[in-house]
C-alpha cells in the first residue's frame, strides 16, 4: 500500500503495470490471511454458515487508493481523448488549406509554395489523433501534396504564356485610360477610370522587366483624368457656395414675411403666391455644399412650414365659423318650416319676416351648402305667403260675391254707376299691389335700405288711398 501511495504521485498514464502488480500481490496476501482466519474459526468450533470475514482496515484503505487511481486514470484518458480530437481538427484544417492550394488556378505559385511548406511544418508539430482517422488523414495529406506539386510543375510551364496574355490586357487598359482624356463628361470618365483600375488589379503579373514601365504609363494616363476631375469638383464646389448664398437670401425673404395680421382670403392668397414663388425659385437652385445642404434646407422648410401652419389655422377657424353659421341657419329653416302651415296670417308673417332679418345677419356658410339651405328657407317662407295670398284672394272673392248678391237683391249694378266700379277696381288694384310689396319686403338685404324705405312709403300711401276709397264706397252704399 505504501508503494501504491508513492506511485500515485507520478504520471498516472505510465504506472498501469506497476499498479496491477501491486494489486495482485496485495490481494494474494489478503486472501491468504482471510483463509487462515476462516480455518482458525473453524478449528475453534464456530459454525461456518454464521462465519463473517474479518474486517481488514488496510484492505479498505488500499481499495480507496485504487479508486483514486481509477479516477485519475479516467480523467487522464478523457484529457488525452480531447487532445487527440483537437489534433484531428487542426490537421483537418491544414488539409482544407492544402486542398485550396492544390486546386488554385493562379499562374504564379511562388507564394503558395511557401504556404505549403509552412503547413507541412505545422503538420509535423501536431500530436496523435484518434486511431480510426489516422489512416484517412495521412492519405489525404499525401494526396494534396502530390496535387500541389503537380500544379507547380504545370504553372511553371504556363508562366510565360500568362505573362504574354497579361501584357496584352494591361496594354489595352492603358489605351482605354488614354482615350478617356477625350471624353467630355469628366465624371463619367473618372467612373470608367476607377473601373479600369479595378480591372488592372485583377490582371496577373507580367515579366518583371516590364512591370514598372507599364504601371508608369497607366499612372500617367490616370493622372490626366484625376486632374480634370479635381478641377471639375473645384468648380462644382464654387457653384455650390454660390447656391448657398442664393438660398440664404431666400430664407432671409421668408424670415421677413409678416403674416400675423392677415385676416382675409385675399391677403392669404397674395402671401401664398409670394411663398410659392420663393419655393419655385429655391427648386431652381442646385445643391449647396454637403455640410450645409441639409441644415439650410431644414431652415428653409421651417419657415415655409410656419407660414402654411398659420394659414391652415386661419382657415380652420374660418371653417369653424362657417360651420357655426350653417347650424344657425339650419335652426332658422326648422323654425320657418314649423310656421309655414300656420293660418295666423299676421302674427306668422311677422315671425317669418323676423326670421328673414336674422338670416341676413348671420354670416356666410360653406359654398357647397349655401344654395341648398337658401332653397329650403325660401321654400318654407314662400309656402306660407302663397297660402296667405290664396286665403286673401278667397276672402276677396267672397267679399265680391257678397257685393254681387247685395247688388242683385237690391237691383243696383247699374245704380252704383261707374264711380263705384272705378273705386272698387282701384281699391282691388291697390290692395293687390300692397300685398305684393309686403311679401317682397322680407327678401331685401341691408344694402337695399333706400329701396326698402321707398317701398314702405308706397305701402303706407296705398293703404291711405284704400281707406279713402273704402270710405267713399261706404258713403255710396249708405246713400242707397
Amino acid at each position: 500500500m505504501e508503494q501504491l501511495k508513492s506511485l500515485l504521485g507520478n504520471d498516472v498514464t505510465e504506472i498501469k503495470e506497476q499498479v496491477e502488480e501491486l494489486k495482485s500481490q496485495f490481494y494474494r496476501i489478503y486472501r491468504q490471511e482471510q483463509e487462515e482466519a476462516r480455518k482458525k474459526a473453524e478449528e475453534l468450533g464456530e459454525k461456518m454458515e454464521e462465519y463473517k470475514p474479518v474486517v481488514d482496515e488496510i484492505e479498505q484503505n488500499f481499495r480507496q487508493l485504487l479508486q483514486i487511481y481509477k479516477t485519475q486514470r479516467a480523467e487522464a484518458a478523457a484529457k488525452k481523448e480531447a487532445e487527440m480530437k483537437d489534433n484531428q481538427l487542426r490537421k483537418e484544417h491544414i488539409l482544407e488549406l492544402m486542398k485550396g492550394l492544390a486546386e488554385s488556378e493562379t499562374a504564379d505559385v511562388s507564394t503558395n509554395i511557401q504556404q505549403m511548406r509552412d503547413l507541412q511544418a505545422e503538420w509535423k508539430t501536431i500530436g496523435p489523433v484518434p486511431a480510426p482517422v489516422v489512416s484517412t488523414l495521412q492519405k489525404q495529406y499525401a494526396m494534396y501534396q502530390e496535387q500541389f506539386y503537380d500544379l507547380v510543375k504545370i504553372n511553371n510551364e504556363l508562366r510565360e504564356y500568362d505573362f504574354k496574355k497579361n501584357l496584352e490586357q494591361k496594354t489595352a487598359l492603358i489605351a482605354e485610360a488614354e482615350a478617356l482624356q477625350e471624353k467630355a463628361d469628366i465624371v463619367e470618365a473618372n467612373r470608367v477610370l476607377q473601373k479600369l483600375h479595378e480591372e488592372w488589379a485583377e490582371v496577373g503579373p507580367v515579366a518583371r522587366e516590364l512591370r514598372e514601365e507599364l504601371w508608369n504609363k497607366f499612372k500617367e494616363a490616370s493622372t490626366v483624368i484625376n486632374k480634370r476631375h479635381q478641377e471639375y469638383f473645384d468648380q462644382l464646389h464654387q457653384k455650390e457656395q454660390e447656391n448657398l448664398e442664393k438660398k440664404e437670401a431666400i430664407i432671409a425673404q421668408l424670415r421677413d414675411l409678416d403674416f400675423d395680421g392677415i385676416n382675409t382670403n385675399k391677403q392669404w392668397d397674395e402671401m401664398t403666391e409670394k411663398v410659392q414663388a420663393l419655393q419655385a425659385e429655391w427648386r431652381k437652385i442646385g445643391f449647396a455644399p454637403k455640410k450645409n445642404n441639409q441644415i439650410i434646407y431644414e431652415e428653409f422648410r421651417s419657415y415655409t412650414d410656419k407660414f402654411f401652419a398659420a394659414k391652415t389655422a386661419f382657415y380652420k377657424s374660418l371653417r369653424d365659423e362657417l360651420s357655426d353659421n350653417l347650424q344657425k341657419k339650419r335652426e332658422l329653416i326648422a323654425a320657418a318650416e314649423e310656421l309655414k302651415d300656420s293660418t295666423d296670417w299676421r302674427e306668422t308673417a311677422d315671425k317669418l319676416i323676423d326670421l328673414q332679418k336674422r338670416w341676413k345677419e348671420i354670416g356666410p356658410v360653406a359654398r357647397k351648402y349655401s344654395d341648398d339651405i337658401w332653397k329650403q328657407f325660401t321654400e318654407a317662407c314662400d309656402h306660407f305667403f302663397e297660402q296667405k295670398k290664396a286665403a286673401r284672394k278667397a276672402d276677396h272673392e267672397a267679399y265680391l260675391q257678397r257685393q254681387a248678391e247685395r247688388q242683385s237683391q237690391q237691383k243696383k249694378e247699374e245704380t252704383l254707376g261707374n264711380d263705384r266700379r272705378k273705386l272698387v277696381r282701384t281699391y282691388e288694384a291697390l290692395q293687390a299691389e300692397t300685398k305684393t310689396m309686403e311679401n317682397n319686403m322680407g327678401f331685401f338685404s341691408g344694402k337695399a335700405a333706400g329701396l326698402l324705405k321707398g317701398m314702405e312709403q308706397k305701402i303706407a300711401a296705398n293703404k291711405a288711398k284704400m281707406a279713402e276709397i273704402e270710405a267713399k264706397i261706404n258713403e255710396l252704399d249708405a246713400a242707397e
